[in-house]
């Protein structure tokens, strides 16, 4: 094993997670906004390695100069800034919109007596899709970060308990891997984030904006093992309080030996996500060396 290139849970103790739910639920989130671009993130751009990150995000995948990717680094932290209010704000009990496109294409999946995998990825706001990616005769499993902060993990269970969506935490002891296969095995829907390297050595490389990238493995391993259908959500943030979700069904050949089915998803997975990045560049939230 490798030495984790992320921790994975929300800035913050849970002292501070429950003062902001509290505040969230009588105020207007713009005042948060406000606050965070002009007192949170100047600071987190100085003090933060994630900006380093983001700064050389723009100006090696997207060739800005030196002023304009200064500018854009700025842009990403306050969007960033703005998902992790509105998924507080969520928490209080406020309303996000979200648009669906490709929707569909999920419920064909959802009304068939197959399980399949929803592959996510760390930009815009995932967790929005739990909004309206629901199905009523599957229910849905979602891969989360078993380090996560206990108020950001009580917040999730309330806000999607209702909606047939339960949580996989990622465990040391790799005990979710058995979770994983019993929710596939009874047909059910399982999400699995597939953008970032947990500690396991086992990776497979793609072409992402020009350049190669590694992957994790086992998120495109898991559908190939059964010869599953995969789809790729993500969800971006297009106004204040309104977001778009982007539903793809991946291809491959399922004929093919199992490395080159792995290899085929990894590759259709980037290329879609490529295709989200060439609309907002600005929310790409991987704060680590992503790029070989």
């Amino acid at each position: 094993m490798t030495e984790k290139k992320w921790q994975g849970d929300t800035f913050g103790n849970n002292c501070m997670h429950r003062w902001l739910i509290a505040m969230l639920r009588h105020s207007d989130v713009r005042i948060y906004y406000v606050f965070a671009a002009v007192c949170v993130i100047p600071f987190c751009l100085l003090f933060s390695p994630g900006a380093r990150h983001a700064y050389r995000y723009f100006r090696r995948r997207w060739h800005n100069g030196c002023v304009k990717a200064l500018w854009h680094t700025y842009v990403n932290h306050v969007l960033f800034s703005q998902v992790v209010i509105d998924r507080f704000a969520m928490f209080a009990g406020k309303k996000m919109s979200l648009q669906v496109e490709g929707h569909d294409a999920f419920k064909r999946l959802a009304q068939g007596e197959e399980g399949f995998v929803m592959l996510s990825a760390h930009v815009g706001c995932y967790e929005m899709a739990g909004y309206e990616l629901v199905s009523d005769s599957k229910p849905f499993n979602a891969l989360v970060y078993g380090g996560e902060k206990a108020s950001v993990m009580r917040g999730r269970q309330q806000l999607f308990g209702h909606n047939n969506i339960h949580m996989i935490p990622i465990r040391t002891d790799m005990s979710h891997l058995f979770e994983i296969d019993r929710a596939l095995s009874a047909g059910e829907i399982v999400s699995i984030p597939a953008d970032r390297v947990y500690g396991s050595p086992r990776t497979v490389t793609v072409n992402l904006l020009g350049a190669a990238a590694e992957l994790p493995l086992g998120p495109f391993q898991v559908p190939a093992m059964r010869q599953l259908n995969v789809v790729t959500v993500n969800v971006m943030k297009t106004s204040t309080r309104g977001y778009t979700a982007y539903v793809k069904v991946l291809d491959y050949d399922k004929q093919t030996p199992r490395k080159q089915q792995v290899q085929q998803l990894a590759t259709a997975y980037a290329a879609e996500l490529e295709q989200v990045l060439r609309r907002f560049p600005t929310q790409w939230y991987n704060y680590f060396e992503f790029w070989k």
